[in-house]
């Protein structure tokens, strides 16, 4: 099929026809999760859009190379330069080691994503493991004249760098603007200008995480990893770099300065972003009682929930909306994704109850123009509803047929079999929920990780993670039994 896909580039402001760097090679970076807690809606969005990325790159036969890094240090409270770090916090209020609070979440995180059906990455860099590198980048932005050391502490110096580029260039923001309307340096005296920005952070005497540079003992500016760990693994040009729409400004547009100070050059190609996610029509805020973390929609514990919704259920939904657009969760919006999940997964499962015809007539409707339109919505900017809705034309004529209305032919059948395994399963990333007492390859697949998960976990002494697993099992109607030689489990009826 022809590679004509079309993505919104945020840096143009339009959307453009997709050229790789270096064909059949695709750099892509994502920012992940800042592990200091459960995992939230904020962590699914993007997680489960960039999956379909990810996806759709491959099928169109890209060898793509995707780095999502986790952020386990620099990054303080309110995205300020001053302040607690806030994997440090944690560890302080759980009187545990840092590294303890960020295995512990990155664990949690990843398992949630798996139940998500979100695709492992090609790498997961920490930012704590790319400390030296950090380093050597505030070094040659110091060199280049466009950071200051003050106090133990070096900032990057945005007016001067604006001299001679444009910051601002990505969120559209003008710096007189920015500084009209920025607050006085509270907190921050050691600053020229409340715009610059810490890359390198002084520590103080009690912080928790901090490593010896030149500088003295501190640690990295919350925006660095992110320029270090992409040119790192993805060379100094790539050509797709995604996240939250609250990345834009300012971490993005801080990245675009540090790495062009730093490198001499810009570095991404394409950038996309995906929207926010509301609830009832409101931002999620723990102050506003409406936060709720991925475990509780699942369970459905939690005050403004009815009940728990499935993984796919949550999957489904987010992929209703495309992801540049705004996506509000509400009790009614989810019943009907998990109502439209089921319409689907049962036509596509109904494929398997046709017998078809001895016959040469085909379908009133061939495959191939449902096949067009899908594919003609996933390159127009991964335009996931449209491709959904798409399908549902296609389920249209498959109920047709099993009501005996018309008819398939063996090889319109299996067209029509190919087609939906691939669209539902391997594109959307849609699989289905078996019913208790089903007997399915997939399920008994996934049954084995998560008990081998369990068995890791258990081996590393992580023995939170190890219940939870268990216990998440038994909520999802499977008992685990552990035995001498392993462990045994099975479907509680």
């Amino acid at each position: 099929m022809e590679k004509s896909l079309q993505i919104y580039n945020t840096l143009s402001r339009k959307k453009e026809c997709f050229k790789p760097l270096h064909p059949p090679m695709v750099g892509m970076y994502v920012c992940g999760p800042t592990v200091y807690g459960d995992s939230h809606l904020g962590h699914a969005r993007p997680a489960i859009n960039f999956d379909v990325v990810f996806r759709y790159l491959k099928y169109l036969g890209y060898k793509v190379r995707y780095v999502r890094n986790i952020t386990d240090v620099g990054h303080l409270e309110e995205d300020r330069d001053y302040g607690e770090d806030k994997v440090s916090k944690k560890a302080r209020l759980e009187k545990l080691e840092p590294m303890e609070i960020v295995q512990r979440y990155t664990n949690e995180y990843r398992l949630k994503m798996m139940q998500l059906n979100v695709l492992p990455p090609s790498i997961e860099p920490t930012a704590s493991g790319h400390i030296i590198e950090q380093q050597d980048l505030v070094e040659k932005i110091l060199e280049k004249g466009y950071a200051y050391e003050k106090g133990g502490s070096v900032y990057f110096d945005v007016e001067k760098y604006n001299e001679s580029h444009n910051y601002g260039k990505l969120s559209g923001r003008k710096i007189e603007d920015l500084l009209s309307n920025t607050r006085e340096l509270e907190k921050q005296e050691d600053k020229k200008s409340p715009l610059d920005f810490a890359i390198w952070k002084n520590a103080d005497p009690g912080h928790l995480m901090k490593w010896p540079s030149r500088w003295g003992d501190g640690f990295p500016g919350w925006h660095v990893e992110c320029s270090v760990m992409s040119s790192r693994y993805l060379g100094q040009e790539f050509d797709i770099h995604g996240g939250g729409l609250d990345l834009l400004f300012p971490h993005h547009e801080c990245e675009i300065a540090q790495t062009v100070a730093g490198y001499g050059k810009e570095s991404v190609r394409y950038w996309m972003h995906n929207n926010m996610i509301t609830l009832n029509g409101q931002k999620m805020g723990k102050s506003l009682g409406n936060a709720i973390n991925l475990d509780q929609f699942f369970s459905g514990e939690h005050k403004l929930l009815e009940r728990g919704y499935s993984p796919m259920t949550i999957r489904f939904f987010i992929l209703q909306a495309h992801y540049r657009s705004t996506l509000d969760f509400t009790n009614e919006a989810l019943l009907s994704a998990e109502k439209g999940l089921e319409r689907l997964l049962e036509g596509m499962a109904n494929l398997d109850k046709i017998i078809p015809s001895g016959e040469t007539e085909k379908s009133t409707r061939d495959i191939a123009e449902i096949e067009k339109a899908f594919f003609a919505a996933m390159n127009d900017d991964f335009n996931t509803p449209i491709a959904i809705a798409r399908l549902f034309d296609g389920i249209k004529t498959i109920n047709s047929v099993l009501a005996g209305k018309i008819s398939f032919t063996s090889a319109d059948l299996e067209n029509w079999k190919t087609f939906f395994r691939l669209a539902v399963n391997d594109v959307l990333g849609l699989s289905a929920r078996e019913k208790k007492g089903g007997d399915n390859t997939l399920m008994e697949n996934l049954v084995k990780l998560l008990l081998q998960m369990r068995i890791d976990a258990r081996k590393n002494k992580d023995f939170e993670l190890a219940d939870r697993i268990r216990d998440e099992m038994t909520r999802l109607g499977i008992e685990v039994m552990d035995t001498k030689d392993g462990f045994e489990w099975k479907l509680i009826k």
